[in-house]
């Protein structure tokens, strides 16, 4: 588990380091700026993470087949996915292109909507290459190669710093296009991501399937036959699996857009504290991200060989390293808040916010990190339902409308909007581990 988990937390902290990277970079601009970046950042993420969960199915069908010694069918779920991300790509694109026009109906502070709708309008162009990376991802991480998406992540980071350094400030020659240079930074590393995966599942298929893969393959089936026995049956399969987790990753990634839009509301300082303060969360919360990615996938290939302890020993495996993981990142906010949120910001009143709130994030990381493996450890169960009714019912149906009270309704403010957050999270943390533990108790196998 560790093996496989240290590579996959690797491109899941390097996914969320590039949107650390955009907002320390656009935070020597100002305030404003950041709340921008934020702003734009998670309304495209709120609607391209559904496009991108519906692909989240690969890690179960893929580790299953592979699991089983099917690399002919893993080869088949992948053409799937290509092009179920191809399909996606001109919809989502609209819808992002749609919301960023609606932006100026939603009460933003004028300074930070006049940066967020060209953000949003170049990130549109990353759709395409963004969910073609998807598919590969998942192709590479259900058959347990993982060490090629954490280089690919690697080199993506540092383009985009390097970009951003040139774009936002007008290095080497270019002009200075300060927030719309930073999502153009953003587009550039997103198909530098995909071209690489792209070219390590060429590289791979020449090579290592005809010899420490080939012993797994009982089907001589080429890959050309995979990818043109693409049927509707097989995509409803994948359809079936991906929509509730599509369901459950946008309502979780949904409710802290959801919340920014409403700290959008309040001033610029508040505003920045809070997409300060979610960047530090969700930096912490890739490590049980990817820890879920790789528990989704040995329990997959353990159900593939039908060894039902093998799958409770991988999924409590899992859960044991999120809890470790995410108790030293509570520590880390409660005893050092100040120099984390200074970091990004040197401004004072952003500071004294941000400290507040990293105080409630402390709270919830336990049951954020448990939340999120138990939801990967089900993935891997091929149980994706569970997640998504338990993410509806603890972060819209209460947490959500409890911090809207708390901040509007009694005056607490920013940290009372993320009382409600933290809520949610405690909520969905205690129920899905209670539910991983009674579906793994219940498998049929031997």
């Amino acid at each position: 588990m560790f093996a496989l988990a240290v590579p996959v937390v690797m491109a899941e902290l390097g996914w969320m380091t590039m949107g650390v990277v955009d907002t320390v970079m656009v935070g020597r601009i100002g305030p404003e700026a950041i709340g921008a970046v934020g702003i734009g950042s998670s309304l495209f993420m709120a609607v391209c993470i559904f496009a991108m969960g519906l692909l989240l199915g690969l890690d179960t069908l893929v580790a299953h087949a592979f699991g089983a010694g099917r690399l002919d069918e893993c080869h088949r779920w992948l053409a799937c996915g290509v092009v179920l991300s191809l399909l996606l790509s001109g919809p989502i694109t609209i819808v992002i292109l749609a919301l960023s026009s609606a932006l100026s109906g939603w009460g933003i502070d004028p300074a930070v909507l006049q940066l967020t709708q060209p953000y949003l309008d170049v990130l549109a162009w990353s759709i395409p290459p963004l969910l073609l990376y998807a598919s590969f991802r998942r192709y590479l991480q259900g058959m347990g190669a993982v060490r090629p998406v954490m280089m690919a992540l690697v080199f993506a980071n540092i383009l985009n710093a390097v970009v951003n350094w040139i774009l936002i400030f007008g290095h080497l020659g270019a002009p200075a296009m300060g927030v719309r240079g930073s999502a153009w930074a953003t587009v550039i590393a997103r198909i530098v991501m995909a071209a690489v995966l792209a070219v390590v599942i060429v590289y791979r298929e020449r090579t290592l399937v005809r010899s420490r893969l080939a012993a797994v393959r009982p089907s001589r089936a080429g890959w050309s036959k995979s990818v043109s026995n693409i049927d509707l049956p097989r995509m409803r399969r994948l359809l079936a699996l991906g929509l509730p987790a599509a369901s459950q990753v946008t309502l979780e990634v949904g409710v802290f857009a959801a919340a920014t839009a409403l700290a959008g509301r309040l001033a610029p300082a508040a505003l920045a504290a809070h997409q300060i303060a979610v960047n530090l969360a969700s930096l912490t919360f890739m490590v049980p991200l990817g820890i879920a990615s790789a528990g989704a996938v040995r329990v997959g290939h353990a159900v593939g060989r039908r060894d039902r302890a093998g799958a409770a020993r991988s999924g409590w495996t899992a859960i044991l390293f999120g809890v470790l993981f995410m108790s030293c990142a509570a520590a880390a906010f409660l005893l050092v808040p100040r120099a984390l949120i200074g970091a990004f910001t040197r401004d004072p009143a952003v500071v004294g916010i941000g400290v507040s709130l990293l105080f409630v994030a402390a709270l919830f990381q336990l049951f954020d990190g448990v939340q999120a493996v138990s939801t990967g450890t089900l993935r891997g169960l091929g149980d994706t339902r569970t997640p998504m009714l338990w993410n509806l019912a603890g972060h819209w149906f209460i947490g959500l409308p409890l911090g809207y009270s708390l901040c509007f309704v009694w005056g607490f403010g920013v940290t009372g909007l993320w009382w409600g957050l933290s809520t949610g999270l405690i909520i969905c943390g205690i129920a899905l581990v209670i539910a991983w533990s009674r579906r793994v108790a219940a498998l049929p196998m031997l």
